[in-house]
């Protein structure tokens, strides 16, 4: 059997695909659930919304920085809810999301700064630390 180097390139971005849901779990990330959320919120917590679709480029590009930057000590206290785009319609309309790929930050119940598209490491983190 022959594999053509297409076929090898279409095989190697879906098991990207597939593996991004458990890299982003492995660093702290989990499904939107609201009551969860609520909970963060009421605690006071520093929640990163993240509005995601596998197939964005952009969303793709910003997920190993937000894997890095959450795995650093100094945002151990961050929780972050991944928002499915395509699947949970009624939150990302909740958060006022018009495109995949937006970044919400809150302070407790207060949201601090909202990004769309943004995939610069140094701005992401000067994000997250306003909501610290």
């Amino acid at each position: 059997m022959r594999i053509t180097a297409n076929k090898w390139i279409r095989f190697l971005a879906a098991l990207a695909v597939a593996a991004a849901p458990l890299a982003a779990h492995a660093a702290g990330q989990q499904p939107f659930d609201a009551k969860a959320f609520q909970v963060a919120q009421d605690e006071g917590k520093p929640v990163l919304i993240e509005i995601h679709a596998d197939w964005c480029p952009t969303c793709r590009a910003q997920l190993p920085i937000l894997n890095r930057l959450s795995s650093e000590s100094k945002y151990s206290g961050l929780v972050r809810f991944r928002v499915d785009f395509d699947a949970q319609k009624d939150a990302v309309r909740s958060f006022k999301a018009t495109a995949q790929s937006t970044l919400v930050l809150y302070k407790g119940k207060t949201e601090v700064v909202r990004s769309v598209g943004e995939t610069d490491e140094a701005r992401i983190r000067t994000m997250l630390d306003i909501a610290l």
